[in-house]
């Protein structure tokens, strides 16, 4: 698939995504409204995302102080199709690996962002026990910019209890963690971290932790590859002896 029409060169690619420049440094933002700002251009994959959904989301939890990009234009583009502020910065796995972040820290700043949305109420549902999820916060969708640490990525963002969102986080960073990557070390640290931070550990393993809700969802994720897959049962164990 070539560069969409108005878009400048392709910034990155990702398991369901792709994200293109359009706009620069100096304001040029590639719209023609004068808005002013540098933007980008996500377009989903293969019918993947619900772009003006997950854009209301966004301004909703950035209505509330949480950090996210602006975003703009979702609903009169197509749904695979969202403009968000074009953010500059390293991403959580990127500063571990420079050097500039340590293990610990980076499973401290997840978990204090997994606190801070959750004190959010619920944008639908009028339940006070149900929260703005995110669903898929990790190192590479927190990146670290002048402004603070900005979350990107909420195309699995729902509504339902913390404990999904912690546990899918955990699960995330512990698929890593018991992985034959050099990386293992640096991930358990973080997850140790992050699970010391958790409110209450019920919120994965209790009667009706989210522990069992994530690793299912992540087994049926079909951009999982086969060792992923494989890796989760180790993952769930790992999780349960750090919470012990």
């Amino acid at each position: 698939m070539g560069i969409p029409a108005g878009a400048g060169r392709l910034l990155g690619s990702g398991r369901t995504a792709d994200v293109y420049a359009l706009g620069d440094r100096d304001g040029h933002d590639g719209l023609g409204d004068g808005s002013g700002g540098a933007w980008v251009l996500r377009r989903y994959r293969d019918g993947y995302g619900d772009a003006p959904a997950e854009a209301a989301v966004m301004e909703y939890v950035r209505g509330h102080g949480y950090p996210v990009p602006r975003v703009r234009a979702a609903e009169a583009r197509p749904r695979t199709d969202l403009v968000m502020e074009r953010l500059y910065g390293l991403t959580v796995v990127e500063a571990l690996a420079a050097g500039q972040l340590t293990a610990e820290e980076a499973g401290l700043a997840l978990a204090r962002l997994l606190r801070d949305l959750h004190a959010i109420p619920a944008r639908r549902s009028t339940d006070p026990a149900v929260r703005v999820l995110h669903l898929d916060l990790h190192p590479e969708n927190v990146l670290l910019t002048p402004a603070g640490p900005m979350v990107i990525d909420w195309a699995n963002t729902d509504e339902g209890p913390p404990g999904h969102d912690w546990s899918m986080s955990a699960v995330i960073v512990a698929q890593v963690a018991v992985d034959d990557d050099p990386r293992a070390p640096l991930a358990e640290e973080m997850l140790s971290a992050l699970l010391a931070d958790c409110p209450d550990p019920a919120l994965l393993t209790g009667p009706d932790g989210g522990l069992g809700w994530a690793t299912g969802q992540r087994a049926a994720n079909p951009t999982m590859s086969p060792r992923e897959v494989e890796l989760l049962g180790e993952a769930g164990e790992l999780i349960r002896r750090l919470l012990d």
